[in-house]
């Protein structure tokens, strides 16, 4: 009885794989060296592929749905076997279970700057990056030419493999493009569909298909950039005289949030009147319609008091203080 048990439990009576990682897409059915029993279930599901191996050879391919393994069933393995009138005992092979659902969110990168001709920047280096998306459209050539026979294979390990393949292949497309970097973003989408086919070509080979590439952003080096924002922010302008006053309020700005430069509190409260100082300045270039109202004691010393603080702030010169006080002492 204890011999009829042991043996028993050598059979196999059930495969099937119940996938409890989503980044699996080769696992090798855990026979610890056991038998098949014959007329045993096979179930694949949804998304999912199983290829036997009898003796080293791929012999038969299971789509989805459920099976009893027998002679009918497996018409490779059955004629490999020369089981001409069937059979009924336990049977010895390995079962491979592939994953051909789409393995998403997958990154890829230019590890290295792409050098571009530009015609804006004449030539640049460009750093890109993105995603894809890719499944196992022939079960059996992928397990040949790609996964082997290894326990699992996880689509880390294809990512890893095709980073080296989707980088230079992104080069020859940006460069055929012509696109200059200054345009780039308005061009992600085209740029992906023009690679797409030409991956496709190197994935073939593994039975694998490429279902969406998208490029997602590009970069530039440092001083590109900064280059680029001058050229921007010069763009913006097209009054010198408001370009300038804009600058001065910048300044001004940045000593009030700074009071510990030599501006004291003076500049907190300065920072309006220099505002308002400079439109004063500007508009008293331009012919006056009216005379501008009289100042008190108090408030010109007030003024005086926060023009020493832009002077400590380094905003105004000595000699545009002296000047500025002399007008103002000259009211009292």
């Amino acid at each position: 009885m204890g011999l009829f048990s042991f043996i028993k439990d050598e059979f196999i009576e059930v495969i099937d794989w119940v996938e409890q990682s989503n980044d699996i897409v080769l696992w090798k059915f855990p026979d610890r060296d056991a038998n098949i029993k014959y007329g045993a279930s096979l179930t694949v599901r949804e998304s999912q592929q199983a290829i036997f191996i009898d003796e080293g050879e791929m012999v038969d391919t299971f789509t989805p749905g459920r099976y009893e393994l027998l002679t009918n069933n497996m018409p490779l393995l059955t004629s490999l076997r020369n089981w001409k009138s069937g059979f009924n005992s336990p049977f010895k092979c390995d079962a491979y279970f592939i994953s051909t659902k789409q393995f998403t969110n997958l990154k890829w990168g230019t590890p290295n700057p792409i050098i571009l001709r530009d015609p804006e920047f004449k030539q640049v280096r460009v750093k890109a990056f993105g995603t894809y998306f890719i499944k196992v459209k022939d079960a059996a050539t992928f397990f040949k030419e790609y996964a082997g026979t290894g326990q699992m294979v996880k689509i880390s390990q294809i990512e890893e493999t095709l980073r080296d393949v989707i980088a230079p292949k992104f080069a020859e497309a940006l460069a055929e493009a012509k696109v200059s970097v200054l345009d780039l973003a308005s061009n992600y989408t085209e740029l992906g569909e023009k690679i797409a086919p030409i991956l496709q070509k190197d994935l073939d080979p593994f039975g694998l298909e490429l279902t969406k590439f998208q490029v997602t952003s590009t970069s530039l080096p440092k001083e590109v950039e900064e280059f680029y924002d001058k050229m921007t922010n010069m763009n913006m302008v097209s009054d010198m005289n408001k370009f300038q006053q804009f600058q001065q309020a910048n300044a001004i700005e940045k000593a009030a949030e700074n009071p510990g430069g030599g501006a004291g509190e003076g500049i907190g409260m300065g920072m309006g009147f220099g505002m308002a100082n400079m439109m004063m300045n500007q508009q008293s270039q331009q012919p006056q319609q009216s005379v501008p109202a009289p100042q008190s004691k108090e408030s010109i010393m007030a003024t005086l008091k926060e023009l020493g603080g832009l002077k400590e702030a380094g905003i105004l010169t000595d000699e545009e203080f002296e000047a500025k006080k002399k007008e103002l002492l000259a009211r009292l």
